[in-house]
């Protein structure tokens, strides 16, 4: 299979070299296909057609097949460090607001006030998501994330000079929330199209770098007792300025090649809220987010309310970062075996269950740390399974924009999700005032669950309408595709190539039509890999 391919990531396949390859495996794609492509079509769809003394019928399909590691997994590494030196360091945030509250260095501002710097920096980063990818498009991703490196490394940097409140809010949550957006969206974006098999592994182990706020947090303590507030906040600055730049001129983009649809970068349309695979992955993180984010904020709190000491509540907190960094990977790797969204729901499903049954019943250190580790294993899923998720459901060269629309919309979980804990929390006594927090937790979990469980219906609808209903019953490893590889099988079918918006709305048609069918309780429960 990898004869198919130039070894060198930096340049899409060769298909004219490559027709006898192609029709060496037409017995395999005519089966799943199930329509025959003349030469004529293959060029009303800008396609090559075969050599002459080929025959044409056994030529189905024409893949970009990702090349499932080689230099993607420097992307991983790289990509994992970038976490690591920015929500990593951006967890240590609650050091730094635990030291001006205590020495009282601001005395104008309220806790609220510290508390709504931490989530701008967060929420920054997703609502400038549109922006950003505009902003990518014309400089391109290796700019962009150096752009983000030297914003986070000024944003760092100025907050050593502090003196008023509202600097902190113009250095750590605006300047530090637009690079982290511009460095985490793009980069991302760069890793679906290096993977297929091992895509999910991909994405856990990169995004396991936010577990990074484990070795920041320490770090952050000790640099605070041995130099002091100021020299903290530079060493900070250029410690991350370095990793970051680095890690951005290894990144490098695996170009898509048009064959198989549009390499042009999409941008931000609106239109992608009205497409129904998108609309349910966008309301699982928005609902499950609201969820994660109280999590994160709640249980220090409630360490102590169950007679815990304040360090180790910070220490049940550092276990739930461990979860995170641990969980990810492990996570990623399963759902390359089991299936993307089969892992996803079962990640969100049991997340839900732990909340609203070992949460509420932990009254010990040691139950407190089992439930955070189980949960930041669990809970955190989304970030871990999107980005495969969407290369399945969309497509590769629309992933990407995709991510930064819906990013856009966890705006406001993420600002708010810490308001919520804090008033569901707020007037009552001892342990038993979190459990209308924890009930919340675990309902958002559920409705989590149950939209995965309609995206997965959808999933199976796709693939049945897209095999004729095919091997309904069999696993999907030698049928499954992305979304941009079965619209070039339906463009070949026509005889044209058609357009992302016209795809779409052809998408919609098609879902409004058997929406009965969709959403049937045999598609629910099916056994399938998805």
């Amino acid at each position: 299979m990898s004869a198919l391919f130039d070894t060198n990531p930096s340049q899409p396949p060769n298909h004219d070299s490559n027709a006898i390859e192609l029709a060496q495996r037409s017995q395999q794609h005519a089966s799943f296909a199930g329509q025959e492509s003349d030469p004529e079509t293959l060029r009303a769809a800008g396609g090559t057609p075969p050599p002459d003394d080929i025959d044409p019928a056994s030529i189905a399909l024409v893949e970009d097949v990702p090349p499932d590691g080689g230099y993607g997994w420097v992307v991983v590494g790289a990509v994992f460090l970038m976490n690591v030196n920015t929500w990593g360091i951006n967890s240590a945030w609650g050091i730094f607001m635990e030291l001006y509250i205590r020495e009282n260095t601001f005395p104008e501002a309220s806790h609220f006030e510290y508390a709504l710097i931490g989530g701008l920096s967060v929420s920054l980063a997703l609502i400038l998501g549109p922006i950003i990818s505009a902003i990518q498009r014309k400089i391109g991703t290796r700019y962009t994330m150096v752009l983000g490196s030297l914003m986070i490394f000024a944003g760092l940097f100025s907050a050593s000079a502090a003196s008023r409140v509202w600097h902190l809010f113009m250095s750590v949550g605006l300047c530090m929330g637009f690079g982290f957006g511009l460095l985490y969206i793009p980069a991302m974006g760069l890793l679906p199209p290096w993977f297929s098999r091992h895509r999910s592994l991909a994405l856990g182990l990169a995004t396991a770098g936010a577990g990074g706020g484990i070795a920041w947090n320490l770090i952050t303590g000790k640099l605070l007792a041995v130099s002091g507030l100021k020299w903290t906040w530079r060493i900070l600055a250029l410690v991350s300025v370095a990793f970051n730049i680095i890690c951005a001129f290894l990144c490098r983009e695996r170009p898509i090649s048009s064959s198989t649809g549009s390499s042009k970068r999409r941008s931000f349309n609106i239109r992608d809220f009205g497409r129904t695979q998108v609309l349910l992955i966008l309301l699982w993180g928005f609902i499950t987010e609201f969820g994660y984010v109280s999590l994160w904020y709640s249980l220090p709190s409630y360490a102590t309310s169950i007679g815990l000491t304040p360090s180790q509540g910070s220490v049940v907190n550092a276990m739930l970062s461990l979860g995170v960094g641990v969980g990810r990977p492990l996570v990623g790797a399963l759902s390359d075996r089991f299936g993307r969204i089969n892992l996803a729901l079962l990640c969100c499903s049991s997340c839900a269950i732990l909340c609203l049954t070992l949460w509420i019943l932990a009254r010990s250190y040691a139950g407190l740390i089992i439930f955070a580790i189980a949960a930041g294993a669990g809970g955190g899923c989304f970030w871990a399974t999107v980005n495969p998720i969407l290369a399945e459901t969309v497509s590769l060269a629309e992933s990407s924009a995709i991510f930064g629309t819906i990013c856009f919309a966890l705006v406001i979980p993420t600002t708010f999700g810490e308001a919520i804990a804090l008033q569901l929390v707020k007037g009552g006594d001892g342990v038993n005032k979190f459990i209308p927090s924890q009930i919340f937790v675990g309902c958002t979990f559920l409705g989590g669950t149950a939209l995965l469980m309609l995206l997965r219906s959808w999933q199976i609808c796709e693939i049945e309408r897209k095999t004729g209903g095919a091997g309904s019953g069999q696993d999907w490893e030698g049928h499954r595709r992305s979304g941009e590889e079965n619209r070039m099988e339906e463009d070949l079918e026509e005889g044209v190539m058609a357009s992302g918006r016209s795809a779409g709305v052809a998408v919609l048609g098609e879902l409004r039509s058997s929406a009965a069918g969709m959403w049937s309780p045999r598609k629910l429960f099916v056994a399938r890999r998805v």
